[in-house]
C-alpha cells in the first residue's frame, strides 16, 4: 500500500497540470485602426462669383420711319425675315420726285449754258479792255456776270442732288442688318416725312447684350477688396446665364461695361455684357439669372459632407496629425461653391480632412487614412474586424480540442 502512494501522487500531479493547460485560452489580437478616408486640402485660385438678375437688349435697334411723303406702292420684305443693311423694305409712288430731278436736271443743263456763255464774254472783254475798246466798267460787268453764272451752276447741282436723294428716298431701306418686325401700313397707306409712327423695327440679335443690375454696396465692396489685394480682377469677366426655364445658356459672354453713375430709385449699378447670340435663342425682353465672375482670390475648399455641427451649433470638421491621431477644429466658412464651402477659419492648406468614414473618427482615436477619390464610401473596417475574429476563432479552436482530451 505504501508503495502505491508516490504514483497516485505523481498521476494527481500530472492531471492537475493537464487540467491547468486546458483551461488557458490564446489571448485575441488587438483590432486594427480604422480606416477612413482623407483629402489634403489646397490653396486654390476662387472665383468670386455673384449672382445677378438681368434683361436680354438688343444689340441694334432702328425704328424705320419715311424721310419723304407719299403713297406706299408696296411692301418687299417679309415680316419676321433677316434683312441686310440697305435692302429695300418699302416702295412708295416715285412719280412726283421723278419729275423734279428731271426739271432740277434741266436748270442745270441750261446754268451750264449761261456760264459758258458768260464765260466767253469775260474772255473777249479782257482782251479788248486792253487796247481801250471797251470801257473798264463794261469789263467788270462781264467779269461779273460769269461768277454769278457759275454760283448758279453749283446752285443748280445742289437742286439736283437734293431730288435725287429725295428720289432715292421713295426706296425706304433698311438702316441695319436684323431681324424685321411687323408692319404697321399697307401699300397705299399715305405717309408724311418724319412722322412718329415708324412702319416696322429691324432689331439686331447677334451679338446681343444683358443688362444686369448689381447693388451699390457690393459694388463698392469689391472694388474696395480689389485695391486693398486681396481681390485680382480679370482683364475679361466671364458671365454665364441660365433661362427662364432653368436651362443654362450654351455660350458665355464678358462685360462690356458697367455704367459710371448709381440708379437713385433702386440704388444699383448697370452692368452690361455681350453674348453671341447665332441661333437666336435669346430676344429682347427675356428675363435671365447671370452668373458674373468678378474676381479670384486664393482660399481653401473643403467638401460640405465633411463638416458638421457641434451642440453650439458651430462648424466642426476632423484632421488628422502626424500620428494619424483624430482632432476635431471648429471652422468659419464664407459661401457655398458647388458642392463646397470656402473656409476662412480653422483649415489651411496641407491639413488632412477626413471626409469618409466620420462615423468611425472619434477625436484622439488613430485611424488609418487612406485617400479619398468619392467614387464609394470607405467601409472597410468591418471586413478588418471579421478577420480578426477568424484568426480569434482559429486560435481558440486547438484550446478546446486540448479542453476536451
Amino acid at each position: 500500500m505504501m508503495q502505491r502512494l508516490p504514483y497516485l501522487a505523481s498521476a494527481l500531479v500530472l492531471s492537475s497540470l493537464l487540467s491547468a493547460c486546458g483551461s488557458q485560452e490564446a489571448p485575441a489580437s488587438a483590432p486594427p485602426p480604422a480606416e477612413v478616408g482623407i483629402i489634403t486640402l489646397k490653396a486654390q485660385a476662387i472665383d468670386l462669383t455673384t449672382t445677378l438678375p438681368g434683361r436680354v437688349t438688343a444689340f441694334q435697334t432702328a425704328e424705320v420711319r419715311p424721310q419723304v411723303g407719299g403713297i406706299v406702292k408696296r411692301r418687299v420684305y417679309a415680316e419676321g425675315t433677316e434683312v441686310k443693311a440697305g435692302s429695300v423694305l418699302y416702295e412708295l409712288d416715285p412719280a412726283t420726285y421723278q419729275a423734279a430731278y428731271a426739271s432740277a436736271s434741266a436748270s442745270l443743263a441750261k446754268a451750264n449754258a449761261l456760264a459758258k456763255q458768260a464765260k466767253l464774254i469775260a474772255k473777249r472783254y479782257e482782251g479788248l479792255v486792253a487796247i481801250k475798246a471797251v470801257s473798264q466798267q463794261e469789263n467788270d460787268d462781264a467779269q461779273a456776270s460769269a461768277a454769278q453764272t457759275q454760283a448758279d451752276v453749283a446752285l443748280a447741282k445742289a437742286a439736283l442732288d437734293k431730288a435725287r436723294i429725295e428720289l432715292n428716298y421713295t426706296r425706304i431701306t433698311s438702316p441695319i442688318s436684323g431681324r424685321s418686325g411687323k408692319s404697321s401700313v399697307t401699300a397705299g397707306a399715305l405717309l408724311t416725312a418724319n412722322q412718329v409712327q415708324a412702319l416696322t423695327t429691324v432689331v439686331q440679335l447677334d451679338p446681343i447684350y444683358v443688362d444686369m443690375t448689381q447693388s451699390s454696396s457690393d459694388f463698392l465692396a469689391l472694388k474696395r477688396a480689389i485695391e486693398q489685394g486681396g481681390v485680382s480682377q480679370r482683364k475679361r469677366i466671364p458671365v454665364t446665364l441660365t433661362l427662364s426655364d432653368g436651362r443654362s445658356y450654351e455660350h458665355i459672354g464678358s462685360v462690356a461695361f458697367s455704367e459710371s453713375t448709381v440708379d437713385p430709385s433702386t440704388n444699383s449699378i448697370t452692368l452690361r455684357a455681350q453674348f453671341p447670340n447665332p441661333s437666336g435663342q435669346l430676344l429682347p425682353g427675356l428675363f435671365v439669372q447671370a452668373k458674373v465672375v468678378q474676381g479670384q482670390q486664393q482660399g481653401v475648399l473643403a467638401p460640405q459632407r465633411a463638416l458638421s455641427r457641434n451642440p453650439q451649433g458651430d462648424a466642426t470638421a476632423m484632421v488628422l496629425d502626424q500620428d494619424n491621431k483624430v482632432q476635431p477644429r471648429v471652422v468659419k466658412t464664407s459661401r457655398a461653391i458647388g458642392d463646397k464651402w470656402q473656409v476662412v477659419e480653422g483649415l489651411q492648406a496641407g491639413d488632412r480632412l477626413v471626409v469618409d468614414g466620420l462615423q468611425k473618427a472619434r477625436p484622439g482615436s488613430v485611424v488609418k487614412p487612406v485617400p479619398f477619390t468619392g467614387d464609394q464610401l470607405v467601409e472597410k473596417t468591418p471586413a478588418k474586424s471579421d478577420e480578426a475574429d477568424t484568426a480569434a476563432e482559429k486560435t481558440a479552436a486547438p484550446s478546446a480540442a486540448k479542453k476536451a482530451e
